[in-house]
């Protein structure tokens, strides 16, 4: 009787078996790394070609963040302060610095300061900060309590489901537009926060998008 199956079928057991082998500890893999703050960075704290200080800036000097990132409430983008902005105050405060002299080379040769990108959003996010800002997202809520940070880190995971959090429950994050600049700013307890945010979202007609084509263009 002739055989049903062709002779290489003998194969195809063992050849499961292998793939199994090495598809099995790849997702393993894939899904440990990718699902865990290593992947979203949280903690993620370079170091600086300028060892700059916002707790010193912000927290004891009491400089507003629109200050230094000064396309943030019209633009998509929060910028990083050029070199002339840092030497407003540095001609003067503390010229002599040995710390400076990255800022002061740059200003003199109009090469920008090499900053370490610490925040940054995949290609397929679209992600606008005038649009949060303007509607009562603090600065902290993305990065944390940068006034009390001495290096600044990656502070928040910023995953998909991470924002989706927010996007489906915007009343637990929103604050007055007078306060979105003030990182120690928090309402009286969870309730307030609560009922002053179910107001605000009702008032701004705030209804961000829950669906794909609102952060994936």
């Amino acid at each position: 009787m002739a055989n049903i199956f062709p002779r290489w079928s003998n194969w195809l057991p063992l050849q499961i078996a292998a793939c199994l082998l090495i598809i099995g500890p790849v997702l393993v893999a894939g899904v440990t790394y990718y699902f865990t703050p290593k992947y979203t960075r949280v903690g993620y704290e370079p170091i600086q070609p300028v060892a700059f200080d916002h707790s010193l800036h912000v927290t004891q000097l009491g400089m507003d963040c629109r200050y230094c990132h000064t396309g943030v409430e019209v633009s998509s983008h929060s910028n990083v302060p050029n070199t002339q902005t840092c030497m407003n105050c540095h001609a003067h405060v503390q010229a002599n610095n040995p710390k400076l002299a990255p800022v002061k080379k740059s200003f003199e040769t109009g090469q920008p300061i090499p900053w370490v990108r610490i925040h940054q959003a995949p290609d397929y996010v679209y992600f606008n900060h005038a649009v949060h800002v303007n509607r009562g997202i603090s600065c902290r809520e993305c990065h944390g309590e940068v006034n009390n940070m001495t290096v600044v880190r990656h502070d928040q995971p910023m995953s998909m489901g991470w924002c989706l959090s927010c996007h489906r429950n915007p009343e637990t994050k929103i604050r007055p537009l007078d306060k979105v600049y003030d990182l120690s700013w928090k309402a009286e307890s969870p309730e307030a926060q609560a009922e002053m945010g179910k107001r605000l979202v009702e008032a701004w007609r705030v209804k961000p998008p829950q669906d794909c084509a609102g952060c994936h263009r």
